[in-house]
């Protein structure tokens, strides 16, 4: 369908909550198309051309304020809801739903009916402070657009940080509380919930935890819930958390009568107990606590913890889409399963358009939830942002049509198509090695073409945004191929006895092409600070480190063995022979096993490549996005570390009879006093004792590892392979394993 609203004028009722939410669909259609329509009020004469007409009406016609009605005819319609925020719902459904052509506004999917959102709670986190990549630049009026964009999509709770004077930065123009103060008036002007992320400290008395709070809370127009952390950051434990909690509650409903507590059962580091603690705490309490929080660090799983709470205590959701790795929802997160070129060069903070994967997160969780209010530290995740509103109020909405109202919202010079394909094919250039995926050369052509066509979407960051990302996918992908054939040449070189040739080959550099582009990456990142204060790097946009979004910082670290095998070769030409033959064999053969031998790695396999079910929730350590780490030291097999307790694998294909030898990589991390390491093969002892036991091989870490991770070796006799296949299992309850590679070799 095509219905014109071109040239429509705006009617509303006699009503404060009618008029604002018409001045604000005003702003608008003025953004879009450069025309702002008329409003009048509605006196029940013909409007004489298309029109919008905003009314209020209550109960029964509609369940909640976050309700709306559309009713329409022909080019007329009318958005009934109870108040300011469900006709921003309402005039928000209208502009995901339109296309603008020459200053046209076409109405191209039919919006009438009733609409009432999925979920109670639906909300993004953007806290001032220096940890995101982007909050810090902003002043009132870039907030006050990203809660109107959020509105669009149907969030009704923005979430505050406030003072923390261990996280603040040379871009912070204003107080943090200060800021929290306006962002709350902000937000009330757009009847918009306001929550505060309020951490304790356990080095603050009550006391002074008290008044700190209802300082803050007494310069706040709006607070309709607070939350503190129980963990990242908090060490309070749980009884003490709990009840610094009703605490704060009293506190809290002196300034703002109406607002609700909602702590936590993020559980900090070192206390295995406080899970069960903070249960029992919370069924003391129960009518004291209006909802419980699951996050990341959670004491235990969404499912068990939904179980285990008192009967009628709402849970709320606080995802993480906002991170890349190391974190609670890595990239392809059911197996974290993203390849160690894209995970060394775009880090934990990535612009990461993931909306397959989230779409997938929401409909595992959906059903323990009240609702959400996500983490988030920038703009890299606005996609997912708007996506995982748009399902809390309907999840039924196919993951496609939200992206093409993503594109009608906000990227409307562009094709709304075309916008959606892009966005989908970002996501899926994240799917394995990128030398052997093709289509990332397509992905940047779609985004480079629509940049030429139409280059005035360059002013619009959230084009840019998607380009720059399409841009570092196939700068990426380019050198990783070209590296890769540089690494065949030279050892093919090597095995011939072409030693300082081969040398030669490592050292060449990547072409003109190459870094004309890569200058090009660097223009858009500073178009990008300028438009939205997104910080690419930690010497010119002021990131607060590598890690928080610094890809400029890590764009260009090693995507292969290149650098590494360069200079290890460097020190083996300096050897005298026979040693320099013994080293470069060495350096070639690495990963090289002979039959009825097995090689693991994290990095390369994948936890996949197991081939055996994991317990409990593990997490991958990531290493090649530190700049101090993969600096041409670290070998690509060395970017990962699996941590956790316990670890199980399971390998094929070994000779039946035969003695083999096990060698390990571990994570060279001091391990406590009472540390206590099991590794068994098909349920016999390979090793009990102090981790980690085994043979050691200094020559073998020196040449062939890296700083920081270690091995040790252990036999594994003829008789605890069975039927060719060994089922390994590693158990250390205390501090858990960190274990990056293996090798099964005869002995």
């Amino acid at each position: 369908m095509q219905i014109e609203f071109t040239q429509l004028c705006l009617l509303v009722e006699e009503h404060p909550d009618c008029r604002e939410a018409a001045c604000l669909l005003q702003e608008e259609l003025l953004l879009r198309t450069g025309h702002a329509p008329t409003i009048r009020v509605a006196d029940g004469s013909p409007p004489g051309g298309p029109s919008i007409t905003f009314t209020l009406c209550g109960a029964p016609a509609l369940p909640d304020q976050d309700s709306f009605l559309i009713r329409r005819d022909g080019a007329q319609l009318t958005i009934s809801a109870w108040g300011r925020r469900g006709l921003t719902y309402g005039f928000g459904l209208f502009l995901r739903k339109t296309e603008y052509h020459g200053g046209r506004i076409l109405l191209v999917r039919e919006i009438e009916g009733t609409h009432t959102p999925h979920k109670k709670i639906r909300g993004h986190q953007t806290g001032y402070r220096a940890t995101p990549n982007t909050y810090d630049a902003w002043g009132p009026s870039q907030f006050e657009r990203c809660y109107r964009d959020m509105m669009l999509f149907g969030a009704n709770t923005c979430e505050v940080i406030p003072k923390d004077e261990q996280d603040t930065g040379p871009l912070m123009r204003y107080d943090a509380d200060d800021m929290c103060a306006l962002c709350s008036e902000i937000a009330d002007r757009l009847d918009l919930d306001v929550s505060v992320w309020y951490p304790f400290s356990a080095k603050q008395a009550r006391e002074e935890m008290l008044r700190e709070r209802e300082a803050l809370f007494a310069r706040m127009a709006r607070i309709d819930a607070v939350f503190p952390p129980g963990g990242d950051p908090g060490e309070l434990p749980a009884q003490e958390f709990v009840e610094r909690c009703v605490l704060l509650r009293q506190a809290l409903r002196k300034f703002h009568p109406r607002a609700e507590l909602w702590p936590s059962a993020q559980a900090p580091h070192g206390q295995p107990d406080w899970g069960e603690e903070f249960l029992a705490a919370a069924a003391v309490h129960a009518g004291e606590i209006d909802g419980v929080i699951y996050g990341p660090n959670h004491a235990m799983p969404l499912e068990v913890l939904r179980r285990r709470l008192p009967e009628g205590m709402p849970l709320r959701f606080y995802p993480d889409i906002t991170h890349c790795q190391r974190c609670e929802y890595p990239v392809r997160y059911w197996a974290n399963g993203w390849h160690y070129a894209f995970g060394c060069t775009f880090g934990r903070e990535s612009i990461c358009p993931r909306p397959m994967e989230f779409a997938r997160l929401h409909r595992e969780t959906d059903r323990f939830v009240a609702g959400s209010v996500s983490y988030s530290e920038g703009v890299h995740d606005d996609v997912n942002k708007m996506l995982w509103s748009a399902l809390d109020f309907c999840p039924e909405e196919p993951v496609e049509e939200i992206l093409l109202d993503y594109a009608r919202a906000f990227l409307w010079e562009a094709p709304a198509e075309r916008v959606m394909q892009g966005i989908l094919m970002l996501e899926r250039n994240w799917e394995g090695d990128p030398a052997q995926c093709p289509a990332i050369e397509q992905t940047f052509s779609l985004w480079q073409a629509m940049a030429q066509e139409t280059p005035s979407l360059l002013q619009n960051w959230r084009f840019l945004l998607l380009l720059f990302r399409a841009e570092c996918d196939v700068l990426v992908r380019r050198r990783r191929i070209f590296e890769l054939q540089l690494l065949d040449r030279a050892k093919a070189c090597l095995r011939h006895g072409g030693r300082p040739a081969a040398l030669v080959i490592l050292r060449e550099e990547m072409d003109t092409g190459y870094r004309a582009l890569r200058e090009t990456i660097n223009r858009h990142a500073a178009m990008l600070f300028g438009e939205i204060g997104l910080q690419l790097d930690v010497k010119h946009y002021g990131a607060k480190s590598w890690e928080r979004g610094a890809t400029l910082d890590t764009l260009d670290l090693p995507v292969t063995d290149r650098p590494w095998l360069q200079r290890r070769l460097e020190l083996a030409l300096q050897l005298p022979e026979p040693e320099q033959s013994e080293r470069i064999d060495a350096l070639l053969n690495r990963e090289e096993v002979h039959k009825g031998e097995c090689y693991f790695s994290f990095a390369s396999d994948g936890v996949a490549g197991l081939h055996a079910q994991q317990e409990g929730e593990w997490y991958m350590n990531v290493q090649g996005d530190r700049p101090s780490v993969n600096n041409g030291q670290l070998p690509m097999a060395l970017t990962k570390l699996y941590d956790h307790f316990s670890l199980r694998a399971v390998f094929s294909g070994l000779t039946p009879g035969t003695d083999y030898r096990l060698r390990v990589v571990y994570s060279s991390r001091k391990m406590p006093q009472d540390a206590f390491l099991r590794i068994t093969a098909n349920g016999q002892t390979v090793y009990e004792g102090q981790p980690y036991g085994g043979a050691p091989d200094p020559v073998f870490d020196e040449w062939l590892l890296a700083p920081g991770v270690f091995s040790a070796s252990y036999p594994l006799p003829a008789r605890m392979v069975q039927g060719g296949t060994l089922e390994l299992f590693w158990q250390e309850e205390t501090r858990g394993i960190e274990i990056a590679e293996l090798w099964i070799v005869k002995a």
